[in-house]
């Protein structure tokens, strides 16, 4: 019995919890888990891309209310996060909350979602004040904006390159064990709970990545989109890390190369009077 124990412990800790052949989810269950994944990251890209291309890119917070920009940013977080998140959702949802199913698997589902988005939305207010700040600065002297590029591209490198970053990406890489403590927490609300802790990590995961949105532009769907495979190749594929790291020096590079280089940072430039502001 005591052997018992101990070998399903281990089967809980194993590192590939989503894979055929060993893992909790059967390919039929995966398969279902990824459908709901794309149904909400498709729809959350659509509306992104449409947006952008209604705002074009612009420096500063492009005149958007706070509400309104934190809605943008979460549909924003939703298209570019949640394929990278999926496995954990996948393995928090199947295997912890086995019992569940139906519709009380979907509102944990939603719960946990919620929970990580939450983080994000919070991670938003930052960001809303660093573009506020970044934008004013530039619209009254366009040529801080090569220096505001460097810096911001200077902290994306150092970041990456980072303990912290190392730290919170090994737990989005191998979250089984905080998986096996997550089975721990209490009610109330702990799947929101859960939620809001896997989203810290992946917050501090991705924040050096987020960075480079103020020099190249948060609506900038490019840098959108590469940021996003970006994300998930760091924290899916067998050498992530390395990319992490790769993604580090390339940004010293460009902080190097921001000042003489306004293509660089098209999420910068001074907006041009309109002829009726003439």
């Amino acid at each position: 019995m005591r052997y018992s124990r101990t070998s399903t412990f281990a089967s809980a800790r194993s590192p590939a919890p989503i894979g055929a052949g060993g893992g909790l989810l059967s390919a039929r269950d995966l398969a279902a888990a990824w459908f709901l994944i794309v149904l909400i990251a498709v729809p959350a890209w659509v509306l992104t891309l449409g947006q952008a291309r209604d705002m074009g890119i612009e420096p500063g917070t492009m005149g958007m209310a706070l509400p309104l920009f934190l809605l943008l940013w979460v549909t924003m977080m939703a298209a570019m996060m949640l394929p990278s998140m999926a496995p954990v959702a996948i393995t928090w949802v199947r295997g912890i909350g086995r019992q569940s199913s139906g519709w009380t698997r979907a509102v944990r589902t939603i719960g946990f979602v919620g929970g990580y988005l939450l983080v994000w939305t919070s991670f938003g207010l930052l960001v809303y004040a660093a573009l506020a700040l970044t934008g004013g600065l530039v619209n009254d002297h366009p040529t801080a904006g090569h220096w505001i590029g460097a810096v911001a591209f200077l902290i994306a490198g150092l970041y990456q390159l980072g303990p912290f970053k190392n730290v919170c990406l090994r737990h989005c890489r191998d979250p089984m064990s905080y998986l096996v403590r997550y089975a721990g927490f209490r009610q109330p609300a702990r799947d929101l709970r859960v939620g809001v802790h896997h989203g810290a990590y992946c917050v501090g995961c991705c924040a050096g990545l987020m960075a480079v949105l103020i020099p190249l532009g948060v609506m900038n769907v490019a840098a959108m989109a590469g940021l996003a495979v970006v994300i998930f190749v760091e924290k899916l594929w067998s050498r992530g890390p390395l990319l992490a790291r790769g993604m580090g020096l390339a940004f010293l590079v460009l902080a190097v190369l921001a000042p003489f280089q306004d293509w660089l940072l098209p999420g910068l430039q001074a907006s041009m009077p309109t002829m009726g502001g003439m």
